[in-house]
């Protein structure tokens, strides 16, 4: 398995800003270790509906999905 490195994850961090914006409810993105390298670590507020088909990788970077919740001020 190739490893990402932060320039390449940084990259798809910005496209996966795009990607997700209309397909999930995306409450944060970021970058998060994955191995040896980097990946992006996308925060859902509610699961995905089952028809969204949101991408595993970006361009090689892999792409890890959390449902957190909503965020709330406190």
């Amino acid at each position: 398995m190739k490893t990402t490195g932060l320039d390449e994850a940084r990259a798809a961090k910005e496209r996966a800003k795009a990607i997700f914006a209309g397909k999930a409810s995306v409450v944060g993105i970021g970058i998060t270790r994955v191995g040896d390298g980097y990946g992006v670590k996308v925060n859902l507020g509610a699961p995905p509906a089952a028809d969204s088909n949101l991408p595993e990788t970006i361009d090689g970077v892999p792409i890890r999905i959390e449902v957190v919740g909503p965020i709330r001020k406190r």
